[in-house]
């Protein structure tokens, strides 16, 4: 048995014998099924604007044909994707634990689509659009035509309270988490025995800081990135790979051991 293989009993060990384990992902689990994230260039019709002008209240206010368009052409493209094996990893795991908790940063659906019964968006979802002005939840359009690969400019769709602007349900800049799914975030990391980070760089707060509160809390943390991150100071174990390759190994062990 090498040191990898050791490192991963370990863990393994230690996720079965785990009443409650927070499952913390970020960008990086999604960019394996060809999401992309904030930090890659912009293309298409896109490619002339700063990302802060397409995710903000102003940038909606001003031109809500272009931000719109915008948010459907990455929704269509979260629905051109699959779930990977992380996805399908971690919804596994669920039924060999106790109790699994799921947070998440992304705004996809591609957790839920891979068996997740329920994730935790910190960020909010692309599937769950609300009024721009009266903030009640609004439905998706049903008639959206297939995007071109450049995206185009559309205009949102009008609410049926307010007849206001729909608005995509994600959080933009300058705009506070929800504070309820956030809550329930740090109430989990402070009462789990495990926690497991996957495919985020643990830069953005205050969601950076549930892994911490969790390690605070006496939680083990277990990083899995291919790359080193700030989190590598108090992380009990760092697993060096991508989430498709270690998340599915892992839960692979863990069944072998049952």
């Amino acid at each position: 048995m090498n040191d990898d293989d050791e490192l991963l009993q370990a863990v393994v060990a230690m996720v079965r014998r785990a009443r409650h384990v927070v499952v913390f992902t970020g960008a990086g689990v999604s960019a394996e099924s060809g999401i992309a994230t904030f930090r890659d260039a912009l293309t298409g019709l896109w490619e002339r604007f700063d990302v802060a002008e397409l995710a903000s209240a102003e940038g909606f206010a001003a031109d809500p044909g272009l931000v719109w368009g915008w948010y459907e052409w990455r929704r269509m493209s979260v629905m051109r994707a699959l779930p990977n094996a992380a996805h399908r990893a971690i919804a596994a795991l669920a039924s060999r634990v106790p109790k699994l908790t799921l947070v998440t940063q992304n705004v996809d659906d591609l957790h839920e689509r891979a068996g997740s019964e329920r994730a935790l968006h910190l960020h909010g979802s692309l599937f769950a659009p609300r009024c721009f002005d009266c903030g009640r939840p609004a439905s998706l359009p049903s008639d959206v035509p297939d995007e071109p690969d450049g995206g185009r400019r559309i205009a949102p769709p009008r609410c049926d309270s307010c007849g206001g602007p729909v608005r995509p349900g994600v959080v933009w800049f300058g705009e506070m988490l929800p504070e309820g799914v956030l809550q329930q975030a740090f109430d989990a990391a402070r009462s789990c025995d495990v926690l497991v980070s996957i495919g985020t760089s643990s830069l953005v707060f205050p969601t950076a800081q549930i892994p911490v509160d969790a390690h605070r809390a006496g939680a083990k943390v277990i990083q899995i990135n291919p790359n080193a991150t700030d989190l590598d100071a108090i992380a009990d174990f760092n697993l060096r790979g991508t989430a498709a390759m270690m998340v599915p190994a892992l839960v692979r062990a863990a069944h072998r051991c049952t």
